[in-house]
């Protein structure tokens, strides 16, 4: 594993160090978790992105074709006053 030094505005830290503290987990941790997605760039995004439209396209849910508007959406009755 590399060392990697960094700035980091004391607050902040301390912020995070509560917060990885009630994750049970530590600050390092984190970091190493955001560089490796980083590093991975958006590929775990787009192919979940894919799956999740290849799914929608499978669907029986809208087999008869019927088309939504905004407005149907935002049809519904409201309690009265």
């Amino acid at each position: 594993m590399t060392n990697l030094t960094i700035a980091i505005d004391e607050a902040i830290v301390r912020k995070a160090r509560v917060r990885a503290i009630n994750e049970g987990t530590s600050v390092s941790a984190r970091i190493r978790e955001f560089l490796a997605d980083y590093a991975q760039g958006n590929d775990r995004q787009q192919i979940a992105g894919q799956a999740f439209i290849a799914a929608a396209r499978r669907s029986k849910a809208n087999s008869e074709g019927a088309k939504w508007s905004r407005d149907d959406a935002h049809d519904r009755p409201y309690p009265s006053e």
